[in-house]
């Protein structure tokens, strides 16, 4: 009963809540509630909450305690509803809200557009204008807390958090809603805002309906002067007013705001408020009725009931109160402090009512005043009690609070730090360091300790800190300008970084600049590169106006201010802080990408060391940190510097040794000019660097002084974290500064020898280290290649040889080991994959784990040697690492290193500089022990001492690598005062195979060439060996070569004295009359050029080269020539191992052949040609097998021949090319060189005539070799209707007619076609030879022959079985083949007359057809191959294998022939090659294939199962049989003459496209394609030439087909062409075919080949140009759109309306529209189809575009949306049939067989409507 009550309230409770003279509607209806109070007594009856001044309605007949207590109950949340109206009193103001306190410790909200119509119209004149009105007054300027207003509820909400919350409003129109003008009466008690300003008052809105209400000036004045202190009254004022007049039944009301009258007005009778109307804030005089514990019940104003509840009774009175007193209600006040339920205890289960009792004593805490109540609201919550902060006015900037995270945002993290207390951290704060993201560490309800940066109550704005440093940091903070005194030390963090220096922030947005001279003892010339927002920075107060707000901060700390509390590091145990400049022993903890986290032993502080500062070498460091783990210990380590806790150590021995001995200043005191100190680079910048000492100290060295050598980028010169020694030139003591100078002249460390043998010593220290550091894993490999040090020998097997020549081996003592031996360390060694090879490590690269190795004899051969400290030895750079390198002496072999540097900052050389691998050095030997390392240590001599290896030109780099010989490098630096022709007398110190070298007087090395040692040098002798080791000799000085370049150099060349002398010892030479020798110098080109082709010359082999096969051989000292390995000898044997005849330095006679490509070298011969002319024999290597043609073959010069298949051998195969390989090497006798065309034989009897051997099948080259009768083999050439074309040689053809074929004549011609495949091996005689026609008539029957019949007695079988499948098709198809056959027959005549023909038109036949076939595999071709294989086979393959579709068309014919096709019969006209419609650009890459045209598919006629049927025996045929047979074959021989015309077949060679052109000249795909053809083999000017061909042959008349090839030509520039040449076609191209058609074609290849710049310009030029064509625009737009350019899309829509005529812009809105679709936003799509749809409703095109794009991008209810809408249209009905259609389609598709129905219901509606229109 009582659920139902609440839903459903009983009888005349009808309550219109008002608290505070709310009052409650009532009806005196006697007994009808009188049940309700025991019924009901579960019921609460919240609408009886009366507070202050609230006056309820009673209605009571009985009473109990119970219902007493009921009746006063106090107002709360739920009892309060939308409507109700309430006095209330100003809590507190906002900008933009209004907080209330109503009765009983409510509180609401008043929004700033809640206060009156007028002040809103204001608020949004203001927002329009974005600018502040003048006359506009904020909230709090309009009310102050503690004013009394009256509101009516607007709204009861929820809040994120759960709470409820009260919306209030102000609004006189909602206040007074329920008051009418009539109801108006003098003396009542209003409220109103003033609405506007007049002349004599103001306008006062006072929200009742139909009434003016109006404030004189005068009524007003007194109220302004004591009120509004003199200001006038402004729009939304709040005031209280007295009605005075009431004029026109309340049209017009004249008000007052007089204090006096307004604090005096009391409600009358005679003012008629009746219960409707009654409203909050009224006084009335009341008469007690009753008097109960919990308040009284008043009577007033004749007809009311009113409650006062407890609270609301003046407390001094409270007892004093009995029936029938009359009081008067005013504002008592109440102090008592009432605690909510829920704050009397933090436990929602504990509440014991026992412990409140009166008397009872309470710790509580005050939360919150009700003005309303004038109470105290408080708190008995022990954690409320505890509670650190209350209220926003609590909390103090700078103070750490904890809080519990509520959510996180873009904006930053919500903290919760209090009951009704939340902070914001900004996304700045959340940690030191910027975070992506912050949910990964924050996670909602986590507890977090943040630092208060600022707190402003009034605003309720709190904002927080999480920076780690700024939270724990014990230093002073800075909450006021007044805090920051001068020297104070403080943390703060950067808000902006600008050119002139940084923005430092404090707390309670406190902030400060530090100049750009005070962010560092170094000049920072761009702080926006090393500072960044955010950053926590410790500063220095330099000084503070607190008036000015002003304050200047430094970055440069003077002391630390409190050492003590600075913590070092994160661990750090009692003080036991490190100091900079302490050696500690520090423990690897973890790697970082840039160095080491370590613990600082024994107190584990932790501690970083960069990557950079473990090695002094730079290259050592990061080979360091890859090899150190976590665990391992470093012992003496220097702490570098610490800061923020973060402690910076260093391991550079150099450092560490100048910190020890005390070298380091450690102050600017102690700094002055010319002083030498070690440190590192700090940063690198363009215009210098900055050097850092330990001591912390730092200075700039300008680029100017940064080095001897010309510095183009400092960065080329040092690298960050590398170790120099810098010289102070400058000191600036006051700014703090110093220039220093790091050139090699000013920072001289003593001897440089010394120097350098202490760097290489460290480094090899170091990676002996790492060695050792390796050998503690785990890894088999790793302990190996620690092991391995250079000079170990090892014995490998060859994997494989890299495409540069270098060798990758394996089979070292572990198996992932990879070893690999450079180009140059392969020796020109001619190795193979497999082979094994001794070799000598060179070094071991301990970060790729690859061993360098070297195959060079005299490294592996090492020969074992005394060696002296302090010698000096020649020896060649065999490998280089970054700080040192390892060369082999030149005498022992043996491996030394040597340092690359002799100086920390000797890092930079120019090219010319660097060492190369290869190079001779003279090297002092400093141990003559390899130690360890296996290496002996070395300093390397003046670089005047290195010799070069000889440097060439580009196109001489093929060769391979030269060695040059090191015995040669010594003491060229030594001048020498010979000239040539003088004599001269030395020692032979060394021989090699092409020279010899000799020590003349003083020390100066002379070279004897071995061309200058003999007169006549016999052939294969070594004219060096004449010479011994030792020897005194006597020669003449014939030249001087220049080491560097190797050439001779005139002797008056200033560097001539410099060079090597070259002697010669010829006995000619020697004789004192000779005078013909060279003064002056001409360079070896010239030389070369003297050298005739064909003259015989002498010279020595230097070495084979096996990359390049060929000998590379001297003629003299700086004449060098090449031998190609095919012209080095006739025989095989020779040319398969080279190395074993050839031996270097022997004496071989040449033929001159002439100057190779690059002029620099002369190509030799050895076989005695040098020109291939007729008669000559020569070795070449076959380049392309041609099946049944023969072989092209290649000689060296690149010359080309060709080889038929009758010059293959003396004796004919049936495989005649089988042995035939590319790359094979052929003996070629040459048999003509006409026309630049070499004709070749291969045949012994011509290549080795003097072998005599054997020759079977004689050579036939014309019909002159043939006798009648005699017996010849040849090879089948094709089948024709009038017998068997059988090639006899080369260009000889003889004719076997069918009656001469075989002794079985088969009716089906296809037989012939399966047994005498093209290219079979028969043996014919020859019957008749016609000299005059040049005709050969043959016979392959068994009786002339001798042979087996061609044609096999199994096939009678089926020939029978032919005959009885006749069918009528077949008979008409004999119809047709008669007059075909009397074709034929006059064709043939002519063909016999031809039959010898040499020239190119006979060849056609000939030519094989799997080729004509663009390699497509056809049938006969298959048995052919069946038959050479000579594997037993199925006789055919089956209809189904026969996968070709073949075309055939035959020029020249008037009409086409019929062809039988299985299992109908089709006509097929003559196929023309197909035109090439190309809608958009020609791409290029498009695979020809693609390209090839689709013609109409024929199937070929097979008798697949009677050839699978062996036949048994051959059945005697009668005429009419063997006729038809004859008629068949010749249909067949017909259809194989149309498959050789076949348009299909795809063309392999320029000459087939010149084919296909002329039969098609007009078809631009052919010529596309043979465009394609030459830019696949890159030869892009013959593509141009053939485009150019193409434009010239296709007929004017063809406008497409030249478009496609200008397009193609385009393409073609675009691609490999210049923009200069692309520009020209372009121009050509808009003269000769319709501009639009190529503008648009040039765009679209910009755009595809993303030259998006050029399309932008091209399609402006296009739009100034055609911008009538709607077109343009549309490509235009669309190619924006692709580009995500919208807006510049829409913008040309725009552009294109205004250009184009008004006919065209529905189209072309719809083409946007549908581009927008496909490419844009497919919202706005819609919008501009809606558009263009209210404007032309009846466009049904663009109403079926719309409904097209919708289905393929909307959604279905979209489309189901436009449907609807179509179909309701008043269109045609034809119109509308369509559309139904449509969407019944689309149902049938989409949707259901629901859908589907009512489709087709509404189309019947739509026709019964029409109908029923009819009718009417």
């Amino acid at each position: 009963m009582a659920n139902l009550e609440e839903s459903f309230p009983r009888g005349g409770t009808r309550k219109i809540h008002k608290p505070e003279k709310a009052f409650q509607q009532s009806v005196e209806q006697d007994n009808l509630f009188d049940i309700s109070t025991e019924e009901g007594s579960t019921k609460r009856k919240k609408s009886q909450k009366g507070p202050a001044k609230t006056k309820k309605l009673k209605i009571e007949k009985r009473e109990s305690s119970k219902s007493a207590r009921e009746k006063f109950e106090i107002l709360s949340v739920e009892s309060l509803c939308e409507g109700m109206r309430i006095l209330g009193c100003v809590k507190e103001v906002n900008e933009l809200e209004l907080v209330i306190s109503l009765p009983n410790g409510l509180q609401g909200f008043v929004q700033v557009t809640e206060i009156c119509d007028a002040y809103t119209k204001k608020l949004n004149e203001q927002v329009t204008q974005e600018q502040p009105l003048k006359d506009l007054l904020h909230l709090p300027e309009l009310f102050s807390p503690g004013m009394l207003v009256r509101c009516v509820v607007s709204s009861l909400g929820i809040t994120d958090r759960g709470k409820k919350s009260v919306k209030l409003s102000l609004n006189p129109k909602n206040v007074n809603r329920v008051l009418s003008a009539e109801a108006l009466k003098p003396g009542m008690l209003l409220t109103g805002t003033v609405s506007s300003l007049e002349d004599h008052g103001y306008l006062v809105d006072i929200g009742v309906d139909g009434t003016r209400a109006f404030l004189p000036l005068l009524k007003a004045q007194e109220y302004i002067r004591q009120k509004n202190k003199g200001a006038k009254l402004k729009v939304g004022q709040y005031l209280n007013c007295i009605v005075e007049k009431v004029k026109g039944n309340g049209g017009v009301v004249s008000l007052s705001v007089g204090h006096s009258e307004v604090s005096t007005a009391i409600a009358t009778e005679q003012q008629s408020w009746n219960l409707n109307n009654l409203l909050p804030g009224l006084v009335v005089k009341a008469q007690v009725q009753k008097v109960t514990p919990f308040g009284l019940t008043l009577n007033f104003l004749t007809f009311f009931t009113g409650v006062v509840d407890f609270m609301h009774l003046d407390p001094k009175k409270a007892g004093t109160y009995f029936s029938n007193q009359a009081v008067r209600n005013a504002g008592e006040s109440l102090e008592p402090g009432r605690p909510r339920l829920h704050h009397l205890s933090d436990s929602k289960n504990v509440f014991n009512p026992e412990a409140f009792k009166p008397g009872n004593t309470h710790k509580c805490r005050i939360i919150d005043y009700s003005q309303m109540d004038e109470l105290a609201l408080l708190s008995l919550r022990t954690s409320i009690i505890e509670a650190q902060y209350l209220r926003y006015h609590d909390i103090e900037p700078g103070a750490v609070v904890k809080g519990t995270v509520l959510t996180i945002k873009s904006y930053g993290m919500l903290v919760k730090v209090g009951e009704q207390m939340r902070g914001l951290v900004p996304p700045m704060h959340l940690a030191d360091i910027l975070m992506k993201n912050p949910e990964k560490k924050y996670h909602i309800g986590d507890e977090v300790k943040c630092r208060v940066l600022l707190c402003d109550p009034e605003a309720k704005k709190l904002m927080m800190t999480l920076k780690k440093t700024l939270i724990e940091s014990k230093l002073p903070v800075i909450t006021c300008y007044a805090d920051a005194k001068p020297g104070l030390q403080t943390h703060g963090f950067i808000i902006r970084v600008k050119d002139y220096g940084c923005i430092v922030k404090f707390y309670n947005n406190v902030q400060g600049l530090v100049p750009k001279h005070e962010l560092s003892t170094e000049y920072i010339p761009d702080p926006e590169r090393v500072f960044y927002t955010g950053q926590v920075v410790k500063v220095v107060v330099l000084n503070c106006e607190p008036s000015k707000e002003r304050m200047l901060l430094s970055f440069k700390l003077s002391s630390d201010p409190e050492p003590k509390k600075e913590p070092a590091g994160h661990s750090q145990k009692k003080g036991k802080a490190i100091n900079t400049g302490q050696l500690v022993d520090v423990k690897v903890l973890e790697k970082t990408k840039d160095g080491l986290e370590v613990a600082v032993l024994p107190h584990n502080i932790r501690a970083f060391l960069p990557t950079s500062h473990l090695s002094d070498h730079v290259a050592n460091g990061p080979l360091l940190h890859h090899w150190l783990q976590a665990g391992d210990i470093l012992h003496r380590v220097l702490c570098l510097s610490q800061s923020e806790g973060r402690v910076l150590l260093c391991r550079k021995p150099a450092l560490v040794s100048t910190v020890e001995g005390g070298q380091d200043p450690k102050n600017f005191s102690e700094i002055h000019p010319g002083m030498l100190l070690i440190g590192f680079v700090k940063s690198i910048k363009d215009y210098g660097v900055f050097i850092q000492f330990p001591s912390g100290l730092s200075g700039l060295a300008p680029k100017a002084i940064m080095s001897d050598k010309f510095v183009t980028s400092t960065s080329d010169h040092f690298v960050e974290g590398q170790t120099v020694a810098a010289k102070v030139t400058n000191v600036d003591e006051e700014k703090q500064r110093m220039l220093l100078s790091l050139r090699l002249s000013d920072c001289g460390l003593g001897d440089l020898a010394i120097t350098s043998l202490l760097l290489l010593n460290q480094c090899l220290e170091e990676l002996q280290g790492v060695r050792s550091l390796m050998s503690n894993r785990d890894s088999v490999l790793i302990q190996t290649l620690a092991e391995m040090t250079p000079g170990m020998f090892l014995d490998l097997v060859v994997r494989e040889v890299l495409e540069d020549g270098s060798v990758v081996f394996s089979g070292g003592p572990v198996p992932d080991l990879v070893l690999k031996a450079s180009r140059y360390h392969r020796a020109g060694q001619e190795v193979e994959s497999g082979q094994k090879k001794k070799v000598v490590i060179l070094n071991v690269d301990l970060l790729k784990l690859e061993v360098h190795v070297s195959l060079h004899q005299d490294l592996v051969n090492r020969k074992a040697r005394k060696l002296r400290k302090g010698s000096e030895h020649q020896a060649v750079v065999q490998h280089l690492e970054k700080s040192f390198a390892i060369a082999s002496l030149v005498e022992t072999g043996h491996l030394a290193a040597f340092s690359l540097t002799s100086h920390l900052n000797d890092t930079f050389r120019f090219d010319s500089e660097k060492l190369q691998v290869g190079q001779g050095v003279s090297l002092t030997l400093k141990t003559t022990e390899p130690g360890v390392t296996g290496l002996l240590l070395a300093v390397e001599g003046p670089a005047a001492k290195r010799t070069m290896r000889p440097t060439r030109k580009d196109s001489e780099t093929v060769d391979e690598d030269e060695e040059v010989d090191p015995a040669l490098t010594v003491g060229t630096i030594k001048k020498h005062t010979l000239s040539i022709g003088d004599m001269v007398t030395g020692t032979v110190k060394s021989i090699k195979p092409t020279h010899v070298v000799v020590t003349l007087e003083d020390g100066i090395i002379g070279c004897i060439h071995a061309s200058h040692i003999l007169d006549d040098v016999p052939e294969g002798t070594s004219p060096t060996t004449k010479l011994k080791v030792g020897k005194t000799v006597t020669a003449r000085v014939i030249g001087g070569r220049d080491m560097k370049t190797f050439k001779y150099l005139p002797i008056s060349h200033p560097r001539f004295v410099r060079t090597i002398p070259e002697l010669s010892v010829r006995p000619s030479e020697l004789e004192d009359g000779h005078t013909a020798l060279n003064t002056h110098s001409v360079s070896p080109v010239e030389k070369i050029k003297q050298y005739q082709a064909g003259q015989t010359v002498t010279c020595f082999l230097k070495k084979y080269n096996v990359v390049k096969k060929w000998l590379e051989v001297e003629i003299a000292p700086d004449i060098r020539g090449r031998i190609p390995l095919l012209l080095t000898s006739l025989s095989f044997k020779v040319l398969k191992h080279p190395d074993k005849k050839f031996r270097v330095g022997q004496a071989l006679r040449a033929t001159v052949v002439g100057p190779d490509s690059s002029k620099t070298f002369l190509c030799l011969s050895l076989t005695g040609t040098h020109k291939l002319e007729e008669g000559e024999v020569a070795m070449g290597r076959v380049v392309k097998v041609t099946p049944n043609e023969g072989l092209t073959v290649s000689f060296p010069f690149g010359k080309i021949g060709t080889v038929s298949i009758f010059h293959m051998s003396d004796s004919y195969s049936e495989t005649p090319l089988e042995d035939f390989v590319p790359q094979k090497v052929v003996r070629c006798y040459i048999l003509s060189t006409a026309d630049n065309v070499l004709t070749l034989s291969l045949r012994s009897s011509r290549t080795n005539p003097e072998t005599k051997s054997k020759v079977e099948d004689p050579e036939i080259n014309s019909i002159q070799d043939i006798k009648e009768g005699q017996l010849l083999r040849g090879y089948v050439g094709s089948i024709q209707p009038h017998g068997v074309f059988f090639r006899l040689g080369p260009s000889v053809v003889g004719l076997a007619r069918y009656s001469h074929v075989s002794q079985h004549s088969p009716s089906k011609k296809t037989l012939y076609n399966k047994h005498l495949p093209e290219g079979k091996l028969l043996t014919a005689r020859v019957l008749r030879l016609n000299h005059q026609k040049n005709l050969v008539e043959l016979s392959f029957l068994p009786g002339d022959t001798g042979k087996p019949d061609v044609l096999s007695a199994s096939l009678e079988g089926q020939l029978t079985k032919q005959e009885e499948r006749k069918t009528e098709a077949e008979e008409r198809d004999q119809k047709g083949e008669k007059k075909n056959q009397k074709r034929n027959e006059k064709k043939n005549q002519k063909g016999q007359e031809e039959v010898e023909m040499p020239s190119k038109e006979e060849q056609q036949p000939q030519k094989p057809q799997a080729q004509k076939r663009g390699g497509q595999e056809c049938r006969e071709s298959g048995s052919e191959q069946e038959r050479v294989s000579k594997k037993p086979k199925k006789a055919g393959l089956s209809e189904e294998d026969d996968s070709l579709v073949d075309v055939y068309y035959r020029e020249g014919k008037e009409e086409a022939e019929e062809t039988n096709v299985l299992p109908k019969e089709k006509q097929t006209k003559p196929a023309e090659a197909p035109r090439l419609q190309l809608s958009s650009g020609f791409a290029w890459n498009v695979g020809l294939d693609s390209l090839t045209p689709a013609l109409p598919p024929l199937a070929e006629s097979s008798d697949s199962e009677e050839d699978e049927k062996p036949h048994q025996a051959t059945i005697k045929k009668s005429k009419k049989e063997r006729e038809l047979e004859k008629q068949k074959a010749e249909k067949e021989l017909s259809r194989i003459e149309e498959a050789l015309m076949d348009p299909g077949r795809q063309p392999e060679s320029a000459d087939d496209f010149d084919r296909l052109v002329l039969s098609s000249p007009n078809s631009s795909i052919l010529w596309l394609q043979y465009m394609a053809f030459h830019l696949q083999a890159t030869e892009i000017e013959k593509a141009r030439a053939v485009a150019e061909r193409a434009l010239k042959t296709i007929s004017f008349r063809e406008e497409q087909e030249k478009l496609n090839v200008w397009v193609a030509l385009l393409n073609l520039e675009n691609m490999y062409g210049s923009q200069e040449s692309l520009t020209k076609v372009f121009e050509r191209a808009v003269q000769y075919n319709e501009p639009l058609k190529v503008f648009l074609h040039l765009a679209d290849i910009y755009a595809k080949s993303e030259k998006f710049q050029e399309a932008g310009e091209l399609y402006n030029r296009m739009l100034k140009r055609f911008r009538q064509e709607k077109a343009v625009w549309i490509k235009y737009g669309a190619f924006l759109l692709r580009r995500s350019q919208a807006a510049a899309s829409h913008r040309v829509l725009q552009r294109a309306l205004e250009c184009l005529p008004s006919k065209e812009h529905v189209d072309v809105i719809a083409k946007f529209a549908q581009l927008e679709f496909q490419l844009g936003d497919a919202e706005r799509a819609k919008a501009i189809f809606e558009n263009t749809l209210s404007t032309y409703p009846k466009r049904t095109d663009v109403w079926s575009v719309y409904i097209d794009m919708t289905i393929k991008h909307g959604s279905q209810k979209d489309v189901r949306d436009i449907f609807e809408r179509v179909i309701h249209l008043s269109l045609a009905p034809k119109r509308m049939k369509f559309f139904f259609k449509r969407y019944l389609d689309y149902e049938k598709q989409h949707g259901t067989e629901k859908d589907v129905q009512a489709v087709k219901a509404k189309a019947l509606e739509y026709v019964e409507a029409k109908s029923s229109v009819l009718e009417d």
